[in-house]
């Protein structure tokens, strides 16, 4: 059995003097009595850190078996295994959001597998990283539209973690490597956006496949103004988180026909004319089709002209008609935009971030 240096035990936890009480000198070394001693050790450290196994049992050996200089440890080497980490690809994750009454913010926290998501830990990082972004200013121009919120944004700004297994108030990097490590996978703050409500208007959001309270892997925003002010109406309440889940499920593009680019509609339009020509029929019968598809792509892609999820008998845009004689003020939407972890990311770690689908009248 290897010899090992005694622990000091005014260093020790209660718990963890305990197990050591069973540690033996001889000839001026110490080492423990059995093995069960060893790996209840190896089990505290994990139970207190969730790092893997082989990490937990190399800190506590490079430390005597000093449990709190071993998770002293596994703490510094947080950077050094971070780093190492950040060349592979993490495409899974989650999308954390935190809003008020005005403003929303949404973060995609990315991680290399779906198990790591699960973890409370990861989870815990998430909503802090959305709840930091939703206080940072927004200079941009577009006050009321969506605004990308990109990792620059947060070097150097503090994060306060309220967890027992990590950090309490460290910096946004050093809480992302800290985890990381904790997980022992590249973990990556991709990207964010804050939207806010007009004076005038109110915010919606849904989260699908959502683990707890403010995460999921896609999230749909939208705000709704009212002519009026009258943002409380149960009736609007209602039919804006709806918008919220239909944004979701049925992916818009663009808000109205008009603000459809004109070069996705040329695109689309030569597509179409591609197909069309293969079918050997006249050109006037080209040409219809053509534009009967060119109608059923704006149904698909623009959300006014799309089918309500909730009531396909009815368009959006019909369905704001109706909220706006419900209410008794004019409705309209003013911005919306759509997001999805792991958007962009090729799996041989070439990466395109998108931005998010978003329009605003």
């Amino acid at each position: 059995m290897a010899l090992l240096r005694a622990p000091s035990k005014s260093s020790l936890s209660p718990a963890a003097a305990a197990l050591c009480r069973t540690f033996l000198r001889i000839d001026g070394h110490g080492f423990a009595a059995d093995a069960a001693d060893q790996m209840s050790l190896i089990k505290l450290l994990r139970e207190r850190t969730s790092a893997p196994i082989k990490d937990v049992k190399s800190a506590l050996v490079a430390c005597g078996w000093d449990i709190e200089a071993a998770q002293k440890e596994l703490r510094k080497r947080g950077q050094v295994v971070a780093s190492k980490k950040s060349a592979r690809t993490a495409a899974e994750g989650l999308l954390a959001l935190a809003r008020d009454r005005q403003r929303a913010a949404v973060v995609e926290l990315n991680c290399e597998t779906d198990f790591v998501a699960r973890n409370e830990i990861f989870q815990h990082l998430a909503l802090a990283l959305a709840n930091r972004a939703l206080l940072l200013e927004n200079s941009s121009a577009q006050a009321f539209g969506p605004t990308h919120v990109g990792p620059e944004a947060f070097v150097g700004l503090k994060l306060n973690l309220d967890h027992p297994k990590i950090s309490g108030e460290t910096t946004v990097e050093n809480a992302i490597a800290e985890v990381a490590t904790i997980m022992g996978e590249n973990v990556k703050l991709r990207r964010g956006y804050t939207m806010s409500a007009s004076p005038n208007g109110a915010l919606f959001s849904y989260l699908h496949t959502c683990p707890k309270p403010g995460l999921g892997r896609i999230a749909g925003i939208l705000s709704l103004e009212v002519d009026n002010g009258s943002t409380e109406h149960d009736a609007l309440q209602r039919v804006g988180s709806e918008l919220a889940m239909h944004i979701v499920a049925s992916k818009p593009l663009f808000l109205t026909k008009e603000l459809v680019a004109p070069e996705a509609l040329e695109s689309e339009r030569e597509i179409l004319k591609s197909q069309a020509q293969s079918s050997g029929k006249p050109q006037m019968a080209i040409e219809k089709m053509v534009e009967g598809r060119l109608r059923k792509y704006m149904e698909e892609v623009v959300l006014m002209e799309q089918k309500f999820v909730v009531n396909d008998s009815l368009t959006v845009k019909a369905l704001v008609d109706n909220l706006s004689k419900e209410v008794g003020s004019s409705v309209k939407i003013e911005n919306f935009f759509r997001m999805e972890v792991g958007e962009g990311i090729q799996r041989n770690d070439v990466e395109s971030p998108p931005e998010p689908v978003a329009q605003a009248l």
